[in-house]
């Protein structure tokens, strides 16, 4: 897994690619939590991100439940087979997935 960001007038975009499972799940929650600091909107592209387990569901959820209370968050080009597992678990209810 490998993550980026841009930060730009309180809006806080992290392209994540590859994998996002047990063992990468930790880096990615640890990864967001400090970038996320002060920012009002987190956009979360997962235009290269090829899986995620369970793991990387939680720490979604958990970014969600952070920005719920300091702003707002979006999820950005979703492929289809991530987007799959979003529509399985009713995470495609939960997020704003543009």
């Amino acid at each position: 897994m490998e993550l980026s960001n841009v930060r730009e007038n309180g809006k806080l975009t992290i392209a994540i690619s590859g994998r996002v499972d047990t063992s990468t799940a930790p880096q990615l929650e640890e990864y967001i939590l400090t970038n996320a600091e002060g920012v009002s909107e987190l956009v979360l592209d997962l235009k290269d991100m090829a899986y995620t387990s369970s793991a990387g569901l939680r720490v979604i959820l958990k970014a969600q439940k952070l920005m719920n209370n300091q702003g707002s968050m979006k999820v950005v080009n979703v492929r289809s087979d991530v987007m799959e597992i979003f529509d399985i678990t009713g995470f495609s209810d939960i997020l704003t997935i543009e």
